[in-house]
């Protein structure tokens, strides 16, 4: 994936070209509930995010104990895959280009889905609109986030950086 970091540097006008932001990295996420009794359920969101993103997950673990979810501190409660350099690049333009269109009533994602601080945050309801999945081999349809960490300081260089690289934000009715 290629960007043009002097486009992003006009449009925010900034006089460094040092001072754009850049991708740091993707993180997609799965927290699924079933994986502390069904161990074929954690291979199974296991085999889905490898295929996925080309990369073996990494399972996650509670971090504290919560009564009210019946979860104990150190129980698996997800699993995590994070992206970096080329394979980053192949999974986003994957995701602009085919993914995001195969979600139904699809009309762009919202810019509400940003951090504060440039980090855009995007979930999916379901794991089928991705190329890899095979719809008759899955078991359940389970959702899935995918966080996109950028080096920009507000919302507003986030935004530019990632409609730089193609991301389809919903068109703003006025």
């Amino acid at each position: 994936m290629k960007i043009d970091y002097k486009k992003v540097q006009q449009k925010l006008g900034l006089k460094n070209v040092m001072a754009v932001p850049r991708l740091v990295k993707v993180v997609v996420n799965v927290g699924a509930k079933e994986i502390v009794t069904d161990k074929k359920a954690a291979e199974a969101i296991s085999a889905d995010l490898a295929a996925i993103t080309g990369q073996k997950p990494v399972v996650r673990l509670a971090k504290k104990s919560i009564a009210a979810f019946k979860l104990r501190e150190g129980q698996p409660v997800g699993l995590c895959v994070t992206l970096r350099s080329q394979k980053m690049g192949e999974f986003l333009d994957k995701l602009f280009s085919i993914v995001l269109p195969r979600v139904r009533d699809f009309r762009g994602v919202s810019l509400s889905g940003f951090d504060g601080h440039g980090n855009y945050t995007l979930g999916l309801k379901e794991q089928i609109v991705f190329p890899e999945i095979d719809y008759g081999k899955v078991d359940k349809i389970r959702g899935l986030e995918i966080t996109i960490v950028t080096t920009a300081k507000n919302n507003d260089e986030g935004a530019a950086l990632l409609s730089e690289m193609g991301m389809p934000f919903e068109k703003i009715k006025n």
